[in-house]
């Protein structure tokens, strides 16, 4: 018999602790070698442990949402065979970059099995949930059966969530669909009680990326003085040629309103370096970049992330509708790279058909701004009719906004900075002007 001590490996540069995002394993388990044991997130990137060794899970280190330090034991694991020496992890390695240790002995050393378990609680098991009372139900289910109501209002009753034993039949003790608007008409003006199902209250422990969000944006508004600028823009020409681009694209990806976006920002942003910039507040510098890696918030099952285009300034339509699906699949699946995450000088948020009318999102520090498009939306304006006058038109109009650090830029430059992207957009022809 021999024990493994599976110790949290140096996983990038910097770190110092790491996140437990995940257990695959738990006390008692046996693992394979090569075998999922854990997800541990750092400040850039969720990294899976695998196993070096067969065996059964002897202690683990804490529980989800737990931080352990770098060097720090991870997993014991009880093996089979007689105890070796083990060899030490490369300097470097995917996944299997390990520290371990192999204790040679014909039973688990208890005293070492012991110290882990000390000082790792084992895992509160889940409590089983409560069931219902089927008495309450199966009356409240006979009451709403003996009322009299046409099978289309018990219909729109259910979509609804009304409960038809609390609705007041208003003649012959039929309900109908009157009755059911004034039930919600009089539970608007707090008569009734509310009309929708109550659900059952959770607790959710915040951990892993929703806590790294969390954490970062209380950061942004804690530290950065926020202000916002909301412009309109007419998008008729330029949803025009982006039709007429899909059109003929071949085997190109599918061009989104994003890639045309970002080449007006690209070509903008050299009047107004002020925009592509991060501010070290701590040492009190403000670096201007000269090439543009775009960060754009994409939302994902682990909540929201930002993969970062680089040097999207050199990148035409195309390439950077490639570069948009690629990012936001590789942020979906986990399977972004590290440095796929970090590096960014200015981020571009966008809630698509959700957008909106305006936002005022939140800038992702470092970096000292953060531009949001919004829904597209179909008006009528008045635009020249070629001979002096104007006519009423249809147009397609979108709000481009900005958030902007007051400690870097100026209300007039952001102002004129979008009224750089406005110009662009609204003459589309000169995106594609070298």
């Amino acid at each position: 018999m021999a024990i493994y001590t599976f110790r949290l490996p140096d996983i990038g540069e910097g770190i110092a602790e790491a996140e437990i995002v995940a257990w695959h394993v738990k006390v008692g388990d046996t693992v394979e070698e090569d075998g999922r044991l854990a997800d541990m997130m750092t400040d850039k990137a969720t990294v899976e442990m695998e196993s070096p060794v067969t065996g059964k899970v002897v202690s683990i280190a804490g529980d989800v949402g737990d931080i352990v330090a770098i060097g720090s034991a991870l997993v014991v694991i009880e093996t089979e065979g007689e105890g070796e020496s083990a060899a030490p992890a490369p300097a470097s390695a995917p996944k299997a970059d390990v520290v371990e240790e192999r204790i040679e002995a014909e039973t688990p050393d208890a005293e070492d099995v012991a110290k882990v378990e000390a000082a790792v609680p084992p895992p509160t098991p889940e409590p089983k949930p409560v069931p219902a009372n089927v008495a309450d139900v199966a009356v409240k289910q006979d009451a709403s059966a003996r009322v009299l109501a046409s099978p289309a209002v018990r219909q729109r009753a259910r979509d609804l969530g009304i409960d038809l034993a609390e609705v007041r039949p208003s003649e012959e003790g039929r309900i109908r669909h009157a009755d059911l608007d004034q039930f919600l008409a009089y539970n608007a003006q707090g008569g009734y009680r509310s009309a929708g199902r109550q659900r059952g209250d959770e607790v959710i422990k915040v951990i892993g990326m929703r806590r790294r969000i969390a954490e970062n944006m209380a950061a942004s508004k804690r530290h950065i003085p926020h202000f916002s600028y909301v412009e309109e823009c007419d998008v008729t020409a330029l949803e025009a040629m982006r039709e007429q681009l899909n059109a003929h694209r071949g085997d190109k990806p599918k061009l989104t309103l994003l890639p045309l976006l970002i080449t007006a920002i690209c070509r903008a942003l050299p009047q107004f370096p002020m925009i592509n910039a991060r501010y070290d507040d701590e040492a009190g510098v403000v670096t201007r970049y000269g090439a543009v890696h775009l960060g754009m918030a994409a939302q994902t099952p682990a909540g929201l992330m930002v993969p970062v285009i680089r040097n999207a300034h050199n990148l035409n339509l195309w390439q950077l509708a490639r570069e948009i699906v690629r990012l936001a699949e590789a942020a979906r699946s986990g399977s972004a790279k590290s440095e796929e995450l970090s590096g960014s000088t200015l981020t571009v948020t966008s809630l698509g058909p959700l957008g909106g009318v305006a936002t005022t999102p939140v800038i992702n520090r470092p970096e000292v701004a953060i531009i949001g498009p919004n829904r597209i939306v179909e008006r009528p304006m008045f635009v020249p009719d070629g001979m002096g006058g104007e006519r009423i038109e249809k147009r397609k109009l979108m709000n481009i906004s900005i958030s902007c650090d007051h400690r870097v830029v100026d209300g007039h430059d952001a102002a004129s900075f979008v009224q750089a992207v406005k110009k662009l957009i609204e003459t589309p022809i000169l995106l594609l002007a070298d």
